[in-house]
């Protein structure tokens, strides 16, 4: 067994390396134990090859509202990262049906300023990490239970190599998913009825989506004078945004508008070529000739998706209280959705592990 630490955090992405943060600044010891073997959890920046990038294409969430979320504008500022706002310049492009050409518009903007962080959404995780002790991260290391001891908790997990090890805690956060912990995690005595309940019933939010990038040597659609933003109603791809980087790598992508399900079937090389003709009905023929494509299904990906996010889909709801019964004293919920004001956001995960980390301050007497 490893040596027991205050608080044990599982989930590597934005809101547990923000509640290690947090934490391990008012000298509290800690240990995070991410399953995957890198951090970052939704937000994954990838380049052409779909590798880690500091300068990429965010295949999971990239922006965020500095006037509708302060908190994470605060965090954006105090971590030093540069932002710029998103390019909706120019015409706006709608297909309404498969049997008629797609209409041009006049842009009208955003209600509010959208930005992307150079270097994508990657770029938080690696400030938010480099505030943290290395050796307080533990990768490729899957928690798989809980038991409930008269000291506090002992957290089983299984390492790189596939081996059980354990892990003993005054208290554990939980930054991932609800209904992801309750599908994946036993506990030892079993939580309330209710509360497995409510952690099932919580949607991950956008769990069941899908992005499709398209990069190119230019970006030609602003030279026709078109925004790169589209709707459909014929899809497959329902929204389609300019992913064009700060560094000025060009690039479309879409949000999938077919289910799971139907993707599934489809296989991804179909995919590629569905949504590479639909661009070119949106854009013009240059739009079928990328220099590469990405392609991201979160619904597939056993780190973010239960089966029942592949079902069915939503927002998250706000709960009085995430956890009841023996359980309420030992460990709390930390991660995006559970945020009382801005569940599934970047801002949602700082919100709710800000939160976590006062009560576990408190808690612990800091």
């Amino acid at each position: 067994m490893d040596e027991p630490v205050e608080v044990v955090v599982v989930g590597g992405g934005v809101s547990g390396l923000n509640l290690l943060r947090n934490l391990s600044e008012a000298g509290i010891s800690c240990r995070l134990l991410e399953a995957r073997g890198r951090l970052g959890g939704r937000v994954l920046t990838v380049d052409a090859e779909g590798e880690p990038s500091a300068d990429g294409f965010d295949l999971g969430p990239s922006w965020y509202w500095p006037r509708l979320q302060p908190a994470l504008a605060r965090l954006v500022d105090e971590l030093k990262l540069e932002a710029f706002a998103q390019s909706s310049d120019g015409d706006v492009v709608f297909e309404r049906m498969s049997r008629e050409p797609a209409g041009r518009y006049t842009g009208v903007g955003s209600s509010a300023e959208t930005m992307r962080l150079s270097g994508g959404s990657a770029a938080l995780v690696r400030a938010l990490s480099d505030k943290v002790v290395a050796e307080a991260i533990g990768l490729n290391s899957l928690v798989t239970g809980l038991s409930l001891e008269t000291h506090g908790v002992d957290v089983i997990f299984r390492d790189a190599q596939g081996s059980e090890q354990s892990l003993r805690s005054r208290f554990v956060a939980f930054c991932l998913p609800p209904r992801l912990l309750e599908a994946t995690i036993t506990f030892n005595p079993e939580p309330e009825t209710a509360t497995s309940a409510l952690w099932r019933d919580t949607p991950t939010w956008m769990a069941g989506q899908a992005k499709f990038f398209a990069l190119y040597d230019t970006p030609f659609w602003r030279e026709d004078g078109l925004s790169g933003t589209a709707q459909s109603m014929v899809g497959p791809m329902l929204e389609i945004h300019d992913a064009t980087t700060e560094s000025g790598r060009p690039a479309l992508f879409g949000f999938l508008g077919i289910g799971p399900g139907e993707r599934q079937s489809m296989g991804e090389e179909a995919i590629k070529e569905a949504c590479l003709a639909q661009f070119t009905r949106l854009f013009g023929p240059q739009a079928g000739t990328p220099e590469a494509t990405l392609f991201k299904d979160w619904a597939f990906d056993e780190f973010t998706a239960t089966a029942q996010d592949v079902a069915s889909s939503g927002h998250p709801a706000p709960s009085a209280s995430w956890v009841q019964g023996a359980w309420a004293d030992r460990i709390v919920l930390a991660g995006s959705e559970v945020s009382p004001a801005e569940a599934g956001y970047l801002a949602g995960a700082i919100e709710a592990s800000d939160l976590a980390a006062e009560d576990l301050r408190s808690r612990l007497g800091r």
